[in-house]
């Protein structure tokens, strides 16, 4: 008898790559809809958005015997999800993290085996736009200004606040950074692209002809020299993948950063490999002003929210990741930063939708 895995958000990018990899456990996908895969899944439609969905899970996870729970659940982009109401996104993200861990809670509590694990991807933007260094898991979260980095820091803060009381349960927090791949598109990597990803009639003439957007930064070497790290998302699936089949720890929290090897690219060299046009603006309040006309015309997905994300530095030291993973870590995390981000450009994939779905 397979174990029974059961993966939240699973019809998004993440939860895609990461099914076929799961060739040795019993699945079932939980989602607004339905995943589009060829791989044998148990599909069960639910909104973690209302408060109900605690009730659902929870009789999921005790009928099953669910031995895992990967909560991948997360609206990172609302134009593309059509989550536009920024109470709703919160109900999905904060509320739906703290819905799911309580049903894990109460599993628990009544049943005889239980769920053994619990892997929830915050992100490094939970940390904050601007960072002193590579920080290391222990760094305060300081996410401000953009909703899905806010919501990323309270979610983390939520399960690191529930995580003691799930009994028997090993929890991890992994804190990835910007996913990279060929069928990646999210704010910092649709900038790269240059992407017209709008809902207007502009945007969708745009791409019909084939038009790239430029890339947009303020004036100054400071901002070209800023350093990124980045991730390949099958290196985040394959990481997912380890933790199922290694023995939950005996501490009840597991903190990863989660990058790809080698040093940081700048977005200098981030603009060079992507191929793109920069144009620098005076400075954020221009670049700032320039993204809410492209949002406000429906041409570009970005928020002029994301600036302080699109001109800071953050990067994250991922030792810790590195000696948990161990002889492990290089069949593991097989890309470096740059090959992840170069990958990205890489055209024999179509981009998917980041969809209800992790970072």
């Amino acid at each position: 008898m397979k174990p029974v895995v059961v993966v939240t958000g699973v019809a998004g990018n993440l939860g895609s790559r990461l099914l076929p990899l799961l060739k040795n456990f019993s699945v079932i996908g939980v989602d607004m809809r339905p995943p589009t895969t060829d791989a044998p899944l148990q599909f069960e439609q639910l909104d973690l958005a209302q408060e109900s969905s605690t009730r659902a899970l929870y009789e999921l996870f005790r009928d099953t015997h669910a031995f895992s729970v990967i909560h991948l659940a997360f609206v990172i982009d609302p134009v593309r999800t059509g989550v536009l109401d920024l109470d709703r996104m919160w109900q999905i993200n904060v509320a739906g993290t703290a819905r799911v861990m309580e049903a894990v809670t109460e599993a628990n509590r009544t049943g005889d085996a239980g769920v053994r694990q619990f892997i929830f991807p915050s992100s490094v933007s939970a940390y904050g736009p601007e960072l002193p260094g590579a920080v290391t898991e222990d760094f305060p979260l300081g996410a401000h200004t953009l909703p899905y980095a806010i919501h990323k820091k309270e979610s983390d803060e939520v399960v690191q606040q529930r995580a003691p009381a799930m009994r028997g349960c090993s929890v991890y927090l992994l804190r990835p950074h910007i996913f990279a791949g060929p069928t990646v598109e999210n704010y910092l990597m649709g900038a790269f692209h240059g992407t017209p990803n709008g809902k207007g009639p502009r945007a969708e003439k745009m791409r019909s002809e084939g038009k790239r957007l430029p890339c947009m930064l303020p004036r100054g070497q400071k901002y070209l020299d800023n350093k990124i790290q980045f991730i390949h998302v099958d290196d985040m699936a394959r990481l997912m993948q380890h933790i199922l089949q290694r023995e939950p720890e005996t501490q009840r929290l597991t903190v990863l950063n989660v990058a790809g090897h080698g040093d940081p690219l700048t977005f200098a060299r981030c603009i060079e490999i992507a191929g793109a046009k920069l144009i620098q603006v005076p400075g954020r309040w221009a670049m700032q002003t320039v993204l809410r006309f492209l949002w406000n015309w429906k041409i570009s997905a970005i928020p002029p929210e994301a600036v302080p994300y699109m001109t800071g530095q953050y990067i994250m030291n991922t030792e810790k990741l590195r000696r948990f993973l161990g002889p492990e870590y290089e069949h593991v995390i097989k890309y470096s930063v740059e090959e992840a981000f170069t990958e990205s450009f890489n055209k024999s994939q179509p981009a998917q939708s980041a969809g209800v779905s992790a970072t």
